[in-house]
């Protein structure tokens, strides 16, 4: 197969990004393949989950950013907005 030299240059720079992937893979502490960024869920009920909601309508009323909620708590921006 005869390769244009474009296409060489192309092979050579993918060759190069998966080396550095493989790299960073290798020096990156192993999980089990999902992404290690997000907090562990916690599952709310009762009075516990009443208390929660109530707090995060009281936030709102008061202006806070709907994002920063939803960071600060571990949950999705659309759960709040179902409130």
């Amino acid at each position: 197969m005869n390769l244009t030299n474009q296409q060489i240059r192309k092979l050579e720079a993918i060759i190069s990004a998966a080396q550095s992937i493989l790299a960073d893979a290798k020096t990156a502490p192993s999980g089990n393949g999902k992404a290690s960024t997000k907090a562990k869920r916690v599952r709310r009920s009762g009075k516990d989950l009443a208390a929660f909601r109530k707090m995060l309508i009281a936030e709102r009323k008061k202006g806070v950013p709907v994002a920063d909620l939803a960071r600060k708590h571990s949950i999705s921006s659309a759960y709040i907005y179902q409130l």
